[in-house]
């Protein structure tokens, strides 16, 4: 059995603006450092044989700081775990997206829910096959990490609860 430690990347300079960040780079900002120091002395005592991010560099640097300086050159990235493609909404500001709960009305340059749960179907896979019976630290962001629980759980988005900045997620992986 795999075990996967699922993490939400720390906040960042436009999680605080409330700026739609998609399959932008993203940074930290100091919150979101302090947050993912936090979380890495929480699991300080967990042996993980492996580090996984997304390729953007939020996660990166979150993975980065959790681990420490000695085991950065071992993160290995994958563009499967990366944010929702969220199209021409991405950079616009969260409150002034009106369609935003009605996804009949969104621009045809956003991810489907279909295309994201695949790729969340196929993160889960490569993990499973890369790592047997490892202990993975996997950092990605809010949407595809619920994907992911959503497929891993067979339930729908709307039943797996929000991550937070930071948060830490265990899936056992037969």
């Amino acid at each position: 059995m795999t075990t996967l430690y699922l993490v939400r990347h720390g906040e960042t300079v436009d999680n605080a603006k409330r700026i739609m960040q998609g399959q932008t780079q993203g940074q930290l900002n100091e919150n979101g450092i302090r947050q993912a120091k936090e979380l890495g002395q929480k699991l300080a005592d967990v042996h993980f044989d492996a580090y996984v991010s997304s390729d953007l560099q939020r996660s990166i640097e979150t993975c980065r700081v959790m681990v420490g300086n000695e085991k950065q050159a071992l993160i290995v990235t994958t563009k499967l775990l990366r944010e929702r493609d969220w199209g021409s909404f991405t950079g616009k500001f969260i409150p002034e997206l009106a369609n935003l709960n009605d996804p009949s009305k969104w621009p045809d340059d956003i991810e489907t829910l279909e295309e994201l749960k695949q790729r969340a179907a196929k993160f889960l896979e490569w993990i499973k096959c890369e790592y047997p019976d490892k202990t993975v630290l996997a950092v990605g962001h809010g949407i595809i990490n619920k994907a992911v629980q959503s497929v891993f759980y067979g339930k729908p988005m709307n039943e797996i609860a929000v991550m937070k900045n930071a948060d830490v997620r265990i899936l056992k992986i037969e």
